[in-house]
C-alpha cells in the first residue's frame, strides 16, 4: 500500500510529490530495519494468547517476536516523513496508518504496547531521514 502511495505521489505531485515519496520510502525502510532487523532480534515476546482473539483470523499470525509492530513502524514512518514535504498527502496517509495500528491489535498479532513501540520507531525513523541531509551538509560538506 505504501509503495503504491509513493508511486502515486511521485507521478502526480510534481517536485513536491517526488520529494515526499522519496522521504516516505526511505523512512519506511529505516523503520523496518530498526523494528524487524534490530528490535525484534533483541526482544523475544510471544504473540497475544489465541484465547484473547474472538475471531478466526488468529491462525494467520506471524511466528516472529510480537515486539515491536513492524507494520505500524513502517506506516507511521512513511506518513511522518511525507507530511513535512506535502502536508495534504501526509494527512491522507495518516488515516490508513492509524487503521494499520488498530488492525495489528484487533487481529491478535500484537499487544497495544507493541503497536505503540512501532509508532515510536516510525517517528524516530522519519526524524532521522528528515535530519540526515542537514547533518551531512553541516558536518561533511
Amino acid at each position: 500500500m505504501w509503495w503504491a502511495a509513493a508511486v502515486a505521489m511521485a507521478a502526480c505531485g510534481g517536485w513536491r510529490g517526488r520529494k515526499a515519496a522519496a522521504a516516505g520510502v526511505t523512512a519506511m525502510g529505516v523503520a523496518e530495519l530498526l523494528s524487524n532487523g534490530v528490535a525484534k532480534q533483541l526482544v523475544e515476546r510471544r504473540r497475544p494468547p489465541k484465547e484473547w482473539v474472538p475471531h478466526g483470523d488468529v491462525e494467520d499470525r506471524p511466528d516472529s517476536s510480537s515486539f515491536p509492530s513492524g507494520h505500524t513502524a513502517a506506516a507511521v514512518a512513511f506518513t511522518a516523513a511525507v507530511a513535512p514535504s506535502w502536508p495534504w498527502a501526509g494527512a491522507a496517509c495518516a488515516v490508513p496508518a492509524v487503521l494499520v495500528a488498530i488492525e495489528r491489535v484487533h487481529s491478535g498479532s500484537h499487544y497495544p504496547s507493541d503497536v505503540a513501540a512501532g509508532a515510536v520507531i516510525g517517528l524516530t525513523a522519519a526524524a532521522l531521514v528528515r535530519a540526515t541531509p542537514r547533518f551531512v551538509v553541516r558536518h561533511v560538506g
